[in-house]
């Protein structure tokens, strides 16, 4: 798995005085999954104001669209095609069978994590002319009046997320309904 890692340019081998505890799991359709524990790294992290939305909040205005169809996009993978800063790779240092290695993307369990996918995929969907959406973290939803105009926005969208090097899975695309 962490040979894997390494050819696609997720990890590579490093020294670092940073060492965080991993252990692989294997995933529901039989893949491995780096799991890393950053929870000593997550007390010591200075705290950054969050950006990502209330869900209770983008539900209300949801439901103002009042809309017949709807499509929910998911970014595959969205911490992952993040890249880290050569200058902060070293925090995020861990051991597998007695070499160091380190993460070269944004890690899934780092507290800071989410807000900064989010700002990105933000910052990435507000340029050019998007359409109409609410989106929290990785997952965006676009509405409308007919099956047609709703399919419309949501390839917009793709294009616009694929333009800025997220990855979206099929499986992750719903509707429109």
């Amino acid at each position: 798995m962490i040979c894997d890692l390494e050819s696609q340019g997720m990890v590579s081998k490093t020294h670092s005085r940073f060492n965080s505890p991993i252990w692989p799991v294997r995933k529901s359709e039989g893949e491995q999954r780096l799991t890393e524990d950053y929870r000593a790294l997550n007390e010591v992290t200075l705290p950054l104001s969050t950006a990502v939305p209330d869900m209770l909040e983008l539900q209300s205005k949801l439901e103002s669209k009042a809309a017949k169809w709807y499509t929910t996009i998911g970014i595959a993978n969205p911490f992952f095609s993040i890249p880290l800063a050569a200058e902060c790779r070293p925090q995020f240092a861990f051991t597998w069978r007695g070499v160091q290695y380190t993460l070269n993307r944004l890690p899934q369990v780092w507290k800071h994590s989410p807000t900064i996918c989010h700002g990105l995929i933000q910052a990435a969907l507000e340029k050019g002319d998007t359409p109409e959406h609410l989106q929290y973290i990785n997952d965006i939803i676009v509405w409308g009046n007919t099956a047609g105009e709703v399919f419309d926005k949501g390839e917009k969208i793709i294009q616009i997320l694929l333009k800025a090097s997220f990855a979206i899975k099929k499986s992750k695309v719903k509707g429109p309904a």
